[in-house]
């Protein structure tokens, strides 16, 4: 029979020496660790986590989601076990504060980045607007496009609840920014459907010293002052209006720096027609474009064709997409996570 009189003294072990057995075997948890933590109390406005340490860890409403969250039964469920992110250190109670919320953001950069990395169109609803630009959210994460970026005749106050395709312009998590571009994606979409060889009827909407900048049905190409005719002009505001219509015909595409070069060059019948005849140019453009094609493949072949063609440096040619485009000042852009993340605390 077991003597159930067997005092602590005779096994040799007291509530003392199992207190420190207890601190011997206890993990030390930091701030900026990411554990496994059981649900064990749902209170109204956070939550009771057992991650192992003696005293349980505690999770705030606020710190549940990476969106809004009115009660925390809408992201946890008692006795669920799942990966906590250990924010703060021990308060004066011994308590840990943990979060969801920053595992979410960490996981939100990451995939951005990823996107960016794979130059990918990402599609989402604005769901605000300010002086700069508009306001989407991506991963959840809140994301600025400037002003300059969106291509659209609309008012921005008019595109809240609008989804647009976007580009990435700045993925930056160290100054929380993450900037897109309603503009790029849209070019890349059009001159996804344009070839080289092609002529296109276009509008003149700017003339620089350097040349003109056509529109394309949308996409701004630029008509390089050595492009417009094979005899010398001292200006393109001598051959071009803003708002004429011309006929162009596309020699290059760089969809990756969003760059379309234009030539009405190559689509004289004779040197100087578009300085002397331009209507003839016009009405001979498939024909000569048909030419320049022909070149081309010969190119490809390896056979040379006589040309008289010039070629433009590639330092000359701006990008087509950034003409006049201001940069969005650093004030304009808002932060892309929006309530403040405490540091994490280290002793």
């Amino acid at each position: 029979m077991v003597n159930q009189n067997i005092t602590a003294t005779e096994i040799g072990f007291t509530h003392e020496d199992f207190a420190a057995l207890l601190d011997k075997y206890d993990y030390h948890f930091s701030p900026g660790d990411i554990v496994p933590g059981t649900v064990f109390s749902i209170e109204p406005r956070g939550a009771l986590i057992d991650i192992g340490a003696k005293t349980a860890a505690y999770i705030p409403i606020q710190e549940m989601s990476i969106n809004r969250v009115d009660a925390p039964e809408e992201v946890l469920q008692s006795n669920e076990t799942r990966e906590f992110f250990i924010l703060t250190d021990e308060n004066e109670d011994g308590q840990l504060t943990l979060s969801i919320r920053r595992i979410e953001y960490m996981r939100a950069w990451e995939r951005v980045r990823q996107l960016q990395a794979e130059d990918a169109t990402v599609r989402s609803g604005v769901f605000a607007t300010n002086r700069g630009g508009a306001l989407v959210r991506i991963e959840g994460l809140r994301g600025f496009i400037p002003g300059s970026h969106i291509s659209t005749r609309k008012p921005k106050e008019e595109l809240v609840g609008e989804e647009l395709p976007l580009k990435f312009l700045e993925v930056d998590e160290e100054r929380n920014r993450l900037v897109l571009s309603h503009r790029r994606a849209l070019v890349e979409r059009k001159m996804n459907r344009l070839e080289v060889g092609e002529v296109v009827i276009g509008t003149v909407r700017g003339i620089k010293p350097y040349g003109a900048f056509i529109d394309i049905g949308g996409v701004s190409g630029l008509l390089h002052i050595s492009e417009i005719s094979h005899e010398h002009i001292d200006t393109p505001h001598s051959v071009f209006n803003v708002n004429d219509e011309v006929k162009v015909m596309i020699i290059d595409l760089d969809a990756e720096r969003g760059r379309i070069s234009l030539s009405t060059k190559q689509l004289e019948p004779e040197p100087g027609d578009m300085i002397k005849n331009r209507d003839l140019v016009y009405d001979k453009a498939e024909e000569m474009a048909a030419k320049y094609r022909e070149q081309l493949l010969a190119k490809q072949q390896g056979i040379t064709l006589p040309t008289s063609e010039e070629t433009v440096a590639e330092e000359e040619i701006p990008a087509a997409v950034e003409e006049e485009i201001p940069a969005a000042t650093e004030e304009e852009i808002p932060a892309a996570i929006e309530e403040e993340i405490p540091v994490a605390i280290e002793e």
